[in-house]
């Protein structure tokens, strides 16, 4: 699409860095660049299987969006927030407890935090058909360029990923990819969420964090970075680091599907929003992610025809018998994430519900 037909958007205007002296974590960068050739896919099966079998997190440069087209989503992003009446926004709101689906909006305060604090974190999630649901007028002369950002997500990042991952563990390339249809039903989503500033007494009641440790969902979830510092990573020594920004590189890290799919191989890594630094609060902060989940009907089993898997000692969290559809998991965390009542944290902060017989672990 010519740029000249595009419609306008109002520019979204990002702070800068900070300048604060943060312990960031030390996480690989993976260069698509090298995808296209031989030698370059074997160094990156290496790097990727690398990074998700240790630290669970690493960048992705390359990509094949230009800085511009970057800015363009960005400016894009902060129409469900900044255009849209507050009355409008009630006529979207996704059904989560009903459907376990974030197609729409998730208000503020809809998730419990820590003390009786609430969340202060709006989003707005988008199928990959873009035509599933109705949108808020201000946004729909924006759905063709939010469909094209999809596919270029799903096709030209997401599936080469897997095809690393899935060649990391000396399968068929297009093991994981078959369970990523674009075209079957799934609630892959971009979403856009909006970060507001908290009240003091807030941070003190949650000793500044804003979301607790958790995995994420899904297979692979895709991060646009964005400037102000908030996401943190858990380790594997137990720490907490902070993670770079890196112009117009993605963040990317595992989730829970990819976990069971590996026998625990790649770990779906634990990470958090907390407070940003001093020189970056009373700051918004907009995120950009593609959420990617593999189709409802994949039986989340380990892929044991994986030489790979076959030497090391895999981790299951079910016994395979038992083990749930896509469709049965995301809908049961995505019901209760943020409403149900977690059993008391122990001493290093864990607390824990189950979710459709599987316990799931949130890191306050």
């Amino acid at each position: 699409m010519p740029d000249a037909a595009l419609p306008k958007a109002l520019h979204h205007i990002s702070p800068p860095p900070t300048t604060a002296n943060l312990d960031y974590a030390n996480l690989a960068i993976i260069d698509l660049a090298k995808y296209n050739s031989p030698e370059g896919r074997a160094e990156l099966v290496k790097e990727v299987r690398e990074a998700l079998s240790t630290v669970g997190f690493f960048y992705v440069i390359n990509h094949g969006y230009t800085q511009e087209q970057t800015r363009r989503i960005f400016d894009i992003a902060d129409i469900p927030f900044s255009q849209v009446s507050t009355e409008d926004k009630q006529k979207y709101v996704a059904a989560m407890k009903t459907d376990g689906s974030y197609q729409g909006y998730k208000p503020r305060q809809y998730w419990h935090i820590d003390a009786g604090v609430r969340d202060q974190l709006e989003d707005y999630n988008i199928s990959l058909d873009v035509t599933k649901k109705q949108h808020p007028v201000e946004l729909r002369p924006f759905l063709p360029e939010i469909s094209e950002f999809a596919k270029h997500n799903h096709f030209n990042v997401l599936f080469p990923l897997l095809r690393l991952l899935a060649l990391g563990l000396e399968l068929p390339e297009e093991t994981f990819v078959k369970q990523h249809d674009f075209n079957a039903p799934t609630e892959t989503t971009i979403a856009f969420i909006k970060y507001y500033p908290r009240t003091e007494e807030d941070e003190v009641k949650t000793k500044n964090v804003w979301l607790k440790g958790h995995t994420d969902t899904g297979s692979i979830t895709l991060l646009w970075s964005q400037p102000v510092a908030a996401l943190q990573i858990m380790t594997p020594e137990k720490e907490w680091k902070w993670v770079r920004h890196i112009e117009n590189a993605l963040v990317v890290n595992t989730g829970d599907a990819l976990e069971f799919l590996s026998g625990g191989f790649y770990k779906g890594t634990i990470h958090r929003v907390v407070q940003p630094p001093p020189d970056q609060r009373g700051l918004t902060r907009l995120g950009v992610f593609y959420f990617a989940l593999t189709n409802d009907d994949v039986k989340l089993v380990p892929a044991m025809e994986s030489p790979v898997l076959q030497k090391v000692d895999i981790v299951r969290r079910c016994d395979d018998s038992v083990a749930p559809m896509m469709e049965v998991w995301r809908k049961g965390r995505i019901s209760t994430y943020g409403q149900s009542i977690l059993q008391p944290q122990d001493q290093r902060g864990v607390q824990e519900e189950l979710i459709n017989g599987l316990v799931v672990r949130h890191y306050n």
